[in-house]
C-alpha cells in the first residue's frame, strides 16, 4: 500500500478533501480523489469536473513553473 497525502482545500467557497495517492503500482502519473464535504460541493464538483482537476494538478500535485 502506499502513502496517500490528504489536504483539505476550498474552491469558490466549497470544502473538498483531496487525497493524493503518489506511486499507485502500475500508474505512471500521480492519482487523486476528490471527496466533497457536503450536497452543495458534490454539485460544484460534478458541474466544474475539468476546472476543479486542473486546478488541484497546478496547485496542489505539481511544483508551480517559475
Amino acid at each position: 500500500m502506499t502513502n496517500v497525502i490528504r489536504k483539505d482545500i476550498t474552491v469558490a467557497k466549497h470544502k473538498f478533501r483531496v487525497e493524493i495517492y503518489p506511486q499507485l503500482t502500475g500508474v505512471e502519473d500521480v492519482s487523486f480523489e476528490i471527496y466533497p464535504e457536503d450536497y452543495n460541493a458534490a454539485l460544484y464538483a460534478f458541474s466544474n469536473k475539468e476546472k476543479l482537476n486542473r486546478l488541484i494538478k497546478e496547485k496542489h500535485i505539481y511544483e508551480p513553473k517559475k
